[in-house]
């Protein structure tokens, strides 16, 4: 069974790879062990929060950067 984690008191901030422009950011909480919160910003209270696990979110990373 999948837990939902408890992210109400999760530290946000804004992605390194956001294009710093006001329509394209995406924030991610560094507090949790094995796993990647990331939300859009421009809808904090609102968006949806997507969890990837770390080794998903690595891999993500590594094939934008290519």
């Amino acid at each position: 069974m999948t837990r939902t984690p408890d992210l109400s008191t999760a530290v946000w901030r804004k992605s390194s790879y956001s294009e710093g422009g006001a329509n394209d950011c995406v924030e991610v909480s560094d507090d949790h062990p094995g796993i990647v919160p990331v939300r859009d910003s421009k809808r904090p209270d609102d968006s949806p929060v997507l969890v990837f696990t770390a080794t998903s979110w690595t891999s993500f990373l590594s094939g934008i950067k290519n």
